[in-house]
């Protein structure tokens, strides 16, 4: 029988992906998600788990299949967007979405091996991190352009926001409730990544970086590197710029 949620470290773990056109990947994702889930169940880390799929107006079967699967079982939830939101809108309505007092974000295509969750969680616990924040080990399966177009980007979110992430833009980020009570994120682009860990930075919360092992895309398309992308995003940090003056530490003492 499952631990209950008392008996549990976390009453429940929520995990949202956005996807769009995703049909060679969604029931891969769904299937490894529940067996890491029904795992940390076992294990007495969370009592319940939920898998929210953002459909962001998939042009093919994406939709269907999330609805398929989500009439298969109770814990996969389905949010469809009647338009396009692209990664930044997708990110905001799964984080609206989910209803755990711990929240995972990842992609579609898993870039990761989803049994690191095991690993999160007891770091997440032992040193009562806010958030567990991964970067890639070895990058070189991803090609060389989207190489340095990251060190590239994670140079200038350094040098422009004083924050240091190994690889912020990496879909592997587990975060506790209270940092979603408080971070509100803005950005509808790809920067809505980095715009979260900057605001959870600046607000006192602490983040704890791991390395993990990297497995690249090898069906469907990636549009993180496109030159529209590239522009939102150098857009998008100018904004947040301006705006995080009027930004201040919080006083968590009462929340931890």
């Amino acid at each position: 029988m499952s631990p209950t949620s008392t008996a549990a470290n976390f009453a429940k773990l929520s995990v949202f992906f956005p996807m769009w056109n995703e049909q060679d990947y969604i029931r891969r994702t769904i299937g490894f998600a529940t067996e890491i889930c029904e795992v940390l169940v076992a294990d007495g880390e969370i009592g319940d788990y939920e898998l929210v799929i953002v459909d962001d107006a998939s042009t093919d079967d994406t939709g269907a299949i999330a609805d398929a699967l989500a009439a298969e079982d109770p814990h996969v939830h389905v949010v469809h967007h009647e338009t396009n939101r692209k990664l930044g809108g997708s990110i905001k309505t799964g984080l609206a979405a989910c209803t755990g007092d711990i929240v995972l974000y990842t992609d579609a295509d898993l870039p990761f091996d989803m049994a690191e969750l095991s690993r999160a969680f007891r770091i997440l616990r032992n040193y009562e991190a806010d958030i567990i924040s991964a970067y890639r080990l070895d990058r070189t399966g991803e090609g060389l352009r989207r190489t340095v177009y990251s060190f590239v980007y994670n140079g200038l979110v350094t040098a422009g926001f004083g924050v240091r992430f190994r690889d912020i833009n990496f879909a592997f980020k587990l975060i506790r409730r209270r940092v979603l009570d408080h971070v509100q994120v803005k950005s509808e682009g790809s920067f809505i990544d980095a715009e979260f860990m900057i605001r959870a930075s600046r607000m006192g919360f602490q983040v704890v970086q791991i390395g993990v092992d990297y497995f690249p895309r090898t069906r469907g398309v990636s549009t993180l590197s496109s030159a529209g992308v590239i522009r939102t995003i150098l857009g998008e940090m100018r904004d947040l710029r301006h705006e995080l003056k009027s930004v201040r530490p919080l006083d968590l003492d009462g929340d931890r």
